[in-house]
Protein backbone atom coordinates (compact mmCIF):
# COMPACT_ATOMS: atom_id res chain seq x y z
CA UNK A 1 0.00 0.00 0.00
CA UNK A 2 2.72 2.39 0.60
CA UNK A 3 3.24 6.22 -0.45
CA UNK A 4 0.48 5.68 -2.87
CA UNK A 5 -2.96 7.49 -2.90
CA UNK A 6 -3.72 4.70 -1.56
CA UNK A 7 -3.43 3.06 1.00
CA UNK A 8 -5.61 5.40 2.65
CA UNK A 9 -9.08 5.65 3.40
CA UNK A 10 -11.37 6.75 0.86
CA UNK A 11 -12.95 9.48 2.79
CA UNK A 12 -9.87 10.49 3.80
CA UNK A 13 -9.21 11.36 0.52
CA UNK A 14 -12.32 12.07 -0.41
CA UNK A 15 -12.58 14.80 1.84
CA UNK A 16 -9.47 16.24 3.03
CA UNK A 17 -9.35 18.83 0.37
CA UNK A 18 -13.43 19.82 1.06
CA UNK A 19 -13.39 20.36 4.68
CA UNK A 20 -9.70 19.84 6.03
CA UNK A 21 -8.75 22.76 8.62
CA UNK A 22 -5.94 24.28 9.22
CA UNK A 23 -3.20 23.17 11.46
CA UNK A 24 -1.95 25.18 14.73
CA UNK A 25 1.43 25.27 15.74
CA UNK A 26 3.01 21.95 16.12
CA UNK A 27 3.90 21.31 19.91
CA UNK A 28 4.78 18.09 22.26
CA UNK A 29 4.32 17.55 25.67
CA UNK A 30 5.17 14.48 27.47
CA UNK A 31 2.77 12.85 29.33
CA UNK A 32 2.77 10.04 31.73
CA UNK A 33 1.48 6.61 30.20
CA UNK A 34 -0.84 6.29 33.16
CA UNK A 35 -2.52 9.94 31.41
CA UNK A 36 -3.18 8.15 28.35
CA UNK A 37 -6.81 7.24 27.86
CA UNK A 38 -6.73 3.33 27.63
CA UNK A 39 -3.32 2.23 28.12
CA UNK A 40 -3.63 -0.42 31.12
CA UNK A 41 -6.25 -2.12 28.89
CA UNK A 42 -5.21 -2.35 25.39
CA UNK A 43 -3.20 -5.40 24.23
CA UNK A 44 0.47 -4.80 25.04
CA UNK A 45 1.51 -8.06 23.76
CA UNK A 46 -0.25 -7.54 19.88
CA UNK A 47 1.34 -4.27 19.83
CA UNK A 48 5.03 -5.46 20.67
CA UNK A 49 4.66 -8.38 18.52
CA UNK A 50 3.99 -5.75 15.22
CA UNK A 51 6.58 -3.55 16.41
CA UNK A 52 9.34 -6.15 16.75
CA UNK A 53 8.61 -7.10 13.02
CA UNK A 54 8.81 -3.54 12.24
CA UNK A 55 12.18 -2.91 13.86
CA UNK A 56 13.40 -5.28 11.61
CA UNK A 57 12.61 -2.92 8.88
CA UNK A 58 13.70 0.39 10.89
CA UNK A 59 17.03 -0.91 12.02
CA UNK A 60 18.40 -2.84 9.02
CA UNK A 61 16.78 -1.31 6.18
CA UNK A 62 16.69 2.38 4.44
CA UNK A 63 12.92 2.08 3.89
CA UNK A 64 12.05 3.20 7.80
CA UNK A 65 14.04 6.26 7.43
CA UNK A 66 13.86 6.68 3.13
CA UNK A 67 12.85 10.52 4.00
CA UNK A 68 13.77 12.54 6.44
CA UNK A 69 11.14 12.53 9.17
CA UNK A 70 10.94 15.44 11.03
CA UNK A 71 10.20 14.01 14.67
CA UNK A 72 11.27 10.48 14.40
CA UNK A 73 15.26 10.65 14.79
CA UNK A 74 17.38 8.57 13.30
CA UNK A 75 18.08 4.87 12.81
CA UNK A 76 20.55 4.83 15.76
CA UNK A 77 18.35 6.28 17.75
CA UNK A 78 16.31 3.24 17.81
CA UNK A 79 18.63 0.72 17.55
CA UNK A 80 18.92 -0.17 21.26
CA UNK A 81 15.02 0.17 21.61
CA UNK A 82 14.83 -2.81 18.98
CA UNK A 83 16.99 -4.82 20.13
CA UNK A 84 15.34 -4.54 23.70
CA UNK A 85 12.39 -5.50 21.54
CA UNK A 86 13.33 -8.71 20.79
CA UNK A 87 13.96 -9.78 24.33
CA UNK A 88 11.07 -8.80 25.76
CA UNK A 89 8.31 -11.17 26.91
CA UNK A 90 5.32 -11.20 25.07
CA UNK A 91 3.28 -11.53 28.09
CA UNK A 92 0.96 -8.70 28.55
CA UNK A 93 2.81 -6.99 31.71
CA UNK A 94 6.34 -7.48 30.24
CA UNK A 95 5.38 -6.15 26.99
CA UNK A 96 3.55 -3.76 28.90
CA UNK A 97 6.25 -2.54 31.18
CA UNK A 98 8.93 -2.56 27.73
CA UNK A 99 6.95 0.18 26.83
CA UNK A 100 6.78 2.03 29.54
CA UNK A 101 10.97 1.51 30.48
CA UNK A 102 12.17 1.99 27.33
CA UNK A 103 9.80 4.83 25.87
CA UNK A 104 8.91 8.32 26.15
CA UNK A 105 5.43 9.25 25.38
CA UNK A 106 5.27 12.57 23.69
CA UNK A 107 1.75 14.10 22.96
CA UNK A 108 1.29 15.57 19.48
CA UNK A 109 -0.65 18.84 20.86
CA UNK A 110 -1.97 22.39 19.06
CA UNK A 111 -2.52 20.38 16.22
CA UNK A 112 -5.68 19.24 14.45
CA UNK A 113 -5.74 15.27 14.73
CA UNK A 114 -7.89 13.61 12.26
CA UNK A 115 -8.44 9.94 11.64
CA UNK A 116 -9.55 7.80 8.73
CA UNK A 117 -10.11 4.34 8.04
CA UNK A 118 -8.89 2.41 5.08
CA UNK A 119 -8.89 -1.78 3.96
CA UNK A 120 -7.84 -3.91 1.55
CA UNK A 121 -10.98 -4.37 -0.76
CA UNK A 122 -12.19 -7.72 -2.67
CA UNK A 123 -13.74 -7.85 -5.73
CA UNK A 124 -14.77 -10.67 -8.75
CA UNK A 125 -12.08 -10.65 -11.14
CA UNK A 126 -10.75 -13.33 -14.18
CA UNK A 127 -7.66 -13.95 -15.66
CA UNK A 128 -8.80 -13.81 -18.83
CA UNK A 129 -10.88 -11.13 -20.72
CA UNK A 130 -14.62 -11.68 -21.44
CA UNK A 131 -17.62 -9.47 -21.77
CA UNK A 132 -18.36 -9.75 -18.01
CA UNK A 133 -14.77 -9.35 -17.39
CA UNK A 134 -13.79 -6.62 -19.27
CA UNK A 135 -11.31 -3.83 -17.30
CA UNK A 136 -7.81 -4.81 -16.98
CA UNK A 137 -5.37 -4.14 -14.15
CA UNK A 138 -2.03 -3.21 -15.30
CA UNK A 139 1.50 -3.42 -14.51
CA UNK A 140 4.04 -1.13 -14.34
CA UNK A 141 5.03 0.10 -17.75
CA UNK A 142 9.02 0.22 -18.11
CA UNK A 143 8.63 4.10 -19.26
CA UNK A 144 7.22 5.10 -15.88
CA UNK A 145 10.48 6.69 -14.30
CA UNK A 146 11.30 9.16 -11.65
CA UNK A 147 12.38 12.51 -13.36
CA UNK A 148 15.35 14.53 -12.41
CA UNK A 149 15.44 17.23 -9.97
CA UNK A 150 15.16 20.07 -12.62
CA UNK A 151 12.92 18.35 -15.03
CA UNK A 152 10.36 17.40 -11.88
CA UNK A 153 11.00 20.99 -10.52
CA UNK A 154 9.56 22.18 -14.62
CA UNK A 155 6.37 20.08 -15.10
CA UNK A 156 5.74 20.28 -11.15
CA UNK A 157 5.44 16.04 -10.79
CA UNK A 158 8.25 13.42 -9.56
CA UNK A 159 7.53 10.82 -12.03
CA UNK A 160 6.68 11.01 -15.56
CA UNK A 161 8.15 9.58 -18.89
CA UNK A 162 11.09 11.10 -21.47
CA UNK A 163 9.80 11.10 -24.89
CA UNK A 164 12.79 12.00 -27.49
CA UNK A 165 14.70 13.07 -24.93
CA UNK A 166 11.86 15.37 -23.57
CA UNK A 167 11.09 14.78 -19.67
CA UNK A 168 6.68 15.04 -19.62
CA UNK A 169 4.27 14.08 -17.41
CA UNK A 170 3.07 10.85 -17.39
CA UNK A 171 -0.24 9.50 -19.40
CA UNK A 172 -3.35 10.58 -17.39
CA UNK A 173 -5.99 7.87 -16.26
CA UNK A 174 -8.32 8.71 -19.12
CA UNK A 175 -5.76 8.12 -21.72
CA UNK A 176 -4.80 5.10 -20.09
CA UNK A 177 -8.23 3.80 -19.84
CA UNK A 178 -8.91 4.27 -23.31
CA UNK A 179 -6.10 1.96 -24.21
CA UNK A 180 -3.05 4.29 -24.12
CA UNK A 181 -0.95 1.30 -23.03
CA UNK A 182 -3.12 -1.35 -24.77
CA UNK A 183 -0.16 -2.88 -26.50
CA UNK A 184 2.49 -3.05 -23.70
CA UNK A 185 0.90 -6.44 -22.58
CA UNK A 186 0.49 -4.94 -18.88
CA UNK A 187 -2.59 -7.11 -18.06
CA UNK A 188 -2.64 -8.67 -14.95
CA UNK A 189 -6.11 -9.31 -14.23
CA UNK A 190 -10.08 -8.17 -15.17
CA UNK A 191 -12.66 -7.11 -13.57
CA UNK A 192 -15.95 -6.15 -14.14
CA UNK A 193 -16.00 -2.54 -13.78
CA UNK A 194 -13.87 0.52 -13.95
CA UNK A 195 -14.97 1.34 -10.48
CA UNK A 196 -14.03 -1.78 -9.22
CA UNK A 197 -10.38 -0.83 -10.38
CA UNK A 198 -11.13 2.63 -9.32
CA UNK A 199 -11.71 2.18 -5.20
CA UNK A 200 -8.74 -0.81 -5.38
CA UNK A 201 -6.61 2.34 -6.70
CA UNK A 202 -7.76 4.52 -3.77
CA UNK A 203 -6.96 1.70 -1.23
CA UNK A 204 -3.42 1.06 -3.34
CA UNK A 205 -4.28 -3.27 -2.70
CA UNK A 206 -6.83 -5.67 -3.22
CA UNK A 207 -7.82 -9.52 -3.03
CA UNK A 208 -9.12 -10.64 -6.68
CA UNK A 209 -11.99 -13.54 -6.56
CA UNK A 210 -11.19 -15.43 -9.35
CA UNK A 211 -14.16 -16.56 -12.14
CA UNK A 212 -11.41 -19.62 -12.62
CA UNK A 213 -11.18 -20.60 -8.87
CA UNK A 214 -9.05 -19.10 -5.91
CA UNK A 215 -7.79 -15.71 -5.56
CA UNK A 216 -5.07 -13.54 -6.35
CA UNK A 217 -3.60 -10.62 -4.04
CA UNK A 218 -2.61 -7.26 -6.10
CA UNK A 219 -0.49 -4.98 -4.42
CA UNK A 220 0.59 -1.48 -5.13
CA UNK A 221 3.06 -1.38 -7.55
CA UNK A 222 3.57 2.45 -8.77
CA UNK A 223 1.46 5.80 -9.99
CA UNK A 224 1.91 8.12 -12.70
CA UNK A 225 2.44 10.97 -10.37
CA UNK A 226 0.00 13.24 -11.61
CA UNK A 227 -1.99 15.04 -8.78
CA UNK A 228 -4.76 13.35 -7.57
CA UNK A 229 -8.17 14.52 -7.42
CA UNK A 230 -10.80 13.89 -5.01
CA UNK A 231 -14.20 12.99 -6.84
CA UNK A 232 -16.36 13.21 -3.94
CA UNK A 233 -15.29 16.47 -4.06
CA UNK A 234 -15.94 17.29 -7.58
CA UNK A 235 -19.80 15.58 -6.92
CA UNK A 236 -19.85 17.91 -4.13
CA UNK A 237 -19.15 21.01 -6.25
CA UNK A 238 -21.41 19.96 -8.50
CA UNK A 239 -23.67 19.44 -5.65
CA UNK A 240 -24.93 16.13 -6.47
CA UNK A 241 -24.28 15.35 -3.06
CA UNK A 242 -23.79 17.10 0.01
CA UNK A 243 -20.59 17.12 2.37
CA UNK A 244 -23.10 15.10 5.07
CA UNK A 245 -24.22 12.84 2.76
CA UNK A 246 -20.94 11.66 1.00
CA UNK A 247 -19.27 8.26 1.93
CA UNK A 248 -18.02 5.45 0.46
CA UNK A 249 -20.64 3.33 0.11
CA UNK A 250 -22.65 6.82 -1.36
CA UNK A 251 -20.10 7.60 -3.73
CA UNK A 252 -20.48 4.05 -5.28
CA UNK A 253 -24.32 4.08 -5.26
CA UNK A 254 -23.98 7.31 -7.40
CA UNK A 255 -21.39 6.05 -9.40
CA UNK A 256 -23.35 2.77 -10.02
CA UNK A 257 -26.85 4.81 -10.30
CA UNK A 258 -25.41 7.57 -12.86
CA UNK A 259 -23.17 5.14 -15.67
CA UNK A 260 -23.43 7.79 -18.04
CA UNK A 261 -21.61 9.86 -16.07
CA UNK A 262 -19.59 7.74 -13.98
CA UNK A 263 -16.59 7.32 -16.30
CA UNK A 264 -16.14 11.09 -16.69
CA UNK A 265 -16.32 11.84 -13.38
CA UNK A 266 -13.61 9.48 -12.77
CA UNK A 267 -11.18 10.76 -15.76
CA UNK A 268 -11.32 14.42 -13.53
CA UNK A 269 -9.16 12.43 -11.03
CA UNK A 270 -6.02 11.93 -13.27
CA UNK A 271 -3.76 10.14 -11.40
CA UNK A 272 -3.58 6.30 -11.99
CA UNK A 273 -2.15 3.31 -10.22
CA UNK A 274 -0.64 0.27 -11.03
CA UNK A 275 -0.23 -2.98 -9.62
CA UNK A 276 2.27 -5.88 -8.88
CA UNK A 277 0.71 -9.63 -7.97
CA UNK A 278 1.71 -10.83 -4.40
CA UNK A 279 1.81 -14.31 -3.18
CA UNK A 280 -1.57 -14.88 -1.21
CA UNK A 281 -0.25 -16.13 2.13
CA UNK A 282 -3.49 -15.34 4.15
CA UNK A 283 -1.52 -12.35 6.33
CA UNK A 284 -2.58 -8.87 5.43
CA UNK A 285 -2.03 -6.42 2.66
CA UNK A 286 1.85 -5.37 2.49
CA UNK A 287 2.31 -2.14 3.40
CA UNK A 288 4.82 0.64 2.65
CA UNK A 289 7.28 -1.05 4.97
CA UNK A 290 7.14 -4.02 3.01
CA UNK A 291 5.44 -5.82 5.32
CA UNK A 292 1.81 -7.45 6.13
CA UNK A 293 -0.73 -5.00 7.68
CA UNK A 294 -2.16 -6.13 10.64
CA UNK A 295 -6.01 -4.90 11.22
CA UNK A 296 -6.30 -2.12 13.57
CA UNK A 297 -2.28 -1.92 14.92
CA UNK A 298 -1.01 -0.77 11.49
CA UNK A 299 -1.28 3.41 11.02
CA UNK A 300 -0.57 5.17 7.66
CA UNK A 301 0.98 8.21 8.16
CA UNK A 302 2.62 11.59 7.12
CA UNK A 303 6.59 10.03 6.36
CA UNK A 304 6.97 14.26 6.33
CA UNK A 305 7.10 13.41 10.85
CA UNK A 306 6.81 9.87 10.90
CA UNK A 307 9.47 7.00 10.12
CA UNK A 308 7.93 3.65 9.23
CA UNK A 309 8.41 1.50 12.27
CA UNK A 310 7.46 4.29 15.03
CA UNK A 311 4.92 2.76 17.15
CA UNK A 312 2.00 5.71 18.00
CA UNK A 313 -0.95 5.83 20.53
CA UNK A 314 -3.80 6.65 18.78
CA UNK A 315 -7.19 7.93 21.24
CA UNK A 316 -10.09 8.43 18.61
CA UNK A 317 -13.24 6.58 17.93
CA UNK A 318 -13.90 4.04 14.93
CA UNK A 319 -16.56 1.89 13.19
CA UNK A 320 -17.25 -1.77 14.42
CA UNK A 321 -19.74 -3.32 12.42
CA UNK A 322 -21.53 -0.17 11.90
CA UNK A 323 -21.88 1.00 15.75
CA UNK A 324 -18.71 3.95 16.68
CA UNK A 325 -16.86 2.93 19.72
CA UNK A 326 -14.16 4.44 21.87
CA UNK A 327 -10.18 3.16 19.95
CA UNK A 328 -7.66 3.59 22.21
CA UNK A 329 -4.91 1.50 21.26
CA UNK A 330 -1.15 1.26 20.82
CA UNK A 331 -0.02 1.16 16.68
CA UNK A 332 2.82 1.31 14.61
CA UNK A 333 3.55 3.08 11.38
CA UNK A 334 3.45 1.08 8.79
CA UNK A 335 1.96 2.67 5.74
CA UNK A 336 1.67 5.95 4.57
CA UNK A 337 -0.79 7.47 1.48
CA UNK A 338 -0.95 11.26 -0.42
CA UNK A 339 -4.43 12.53 1.66
CA UNK A 340 -1.98 11.73 5.13
CA UNK A 341 -1.15 15.20 5.95
CA UNK A 342 -0.33 16.46 9.25
CA UNK A 343 1.94 15.58 12.41
CA UNK A 344 -1.66 14.06 14.03
CA UNK A 345 -3.33 12.42 11.27
CA UNK A 346 -3.64 8.90 10.83
CA UNK A 347 -5.13 6.38 8.89
CA UNK A 348 -6.22 2.84 10.68
CA UNK A 349 -6.02 -0.08 8.95
CA UNK A 350 -9.34 -1.64 9.40
CA UNK A 351 -8.64 -5.01 7.54
CA UNK A 352 -10.04 -6.83 4.34
CA UNK A 353 -13.36 -7.19 2.73
CA UNK A 354 -16.93 -5.63 2.64
CA UNK A 355 -17.19 -5.26 6.37
CA UNK A 356 -13.72 -3.50 6.60
CA UNK A 357 -14.57 -1.42 4.29
CA UNK A 358 -17.93 -0.42 5.53
CA UNK A 359 -15.96 0.65 8.80
CA UNK A 360 -13.40 1.94 6.74
CA UNK A 361 -15.66 4.02 4.67
CA UNK A 362 -17.70 6.09 7.12
CA UNK A 363 -14.88 7.07 9.11
CA UNK A 364 -13.57 10.79 9.39
CA UNK A 365 -12.98 11.14 13.58
CA UNK A 366 -10.95 13.87 16.08
CA UNK A 367 -8.79 12.39 18.20
CA UNK A 368 -5.47 12.71 19.65
CA UNK A 369 -2.29 11.20 18.73
CA UNK A 370 1.03 10.39 21.00
CA UNK A 371 4.25 8.84 19.55
CA UNK A 372 6.45 6.50 21.56
CA UNK A 373 10.45 7.79 21.05
CA UNK A 374 13.88 6.98 22.63
CA UNK A 375 14.48 9.13 25.30
CA UNK A 376 17.06 10.15 24.04
CA UNK A 377 15.74 11.80 21.11
CA UNK A 378 12.59 13.14 23.34
CA UNK A 379 14.91 15.05 24.79
CA UNK A 380 15.52 16.43 21.67
CA UNK A 381 12.15 17.19 20.60
CA UNK A 382 10.94 18.60 23.97
CA UNK A 383 13.80 21.42 23.54
CA UNK A 384 12.78 21.87 20.11
CA UNK A 385 8.98 21.79 20.19
CA UNK A 386 8.06 21.24 23.51
CA UNK A 387 5.60 23.26 25.37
Amino acid sequence: MRCKQLVIALLAIMMSVAGAQPALALRLEQVSFDNLPGWQQDDHSAALQVFVAACGELTTSAIGFARKAQLSGSRRDWLTVCRQAKRAGFSPGAARRFFEDNLVALNVSDVNGQFTGYFEPEVEGSRSRSREFSVPVLARPDDLVKLSKSAAARLGVAYGRVANGVAQPYFTRRQIEQGQLASRNLELLYLKSWADLFFMQIQGSGRVRLREGGSARLGYAAKTGLPYTAIGKVLIDRRQMTREEMSMQALRAWLKNNPDQARQVMWENKSYVFFRELPDTGSGPIGAQQLPLTPLRSLAVDRRFWALGVPLWVSTTVYANGRLVVFDRLMVAQDTGSAIRGAARGDVFMGSGRQAGLDAGGMDQAGDLTALVPRALATRLLRKHGR
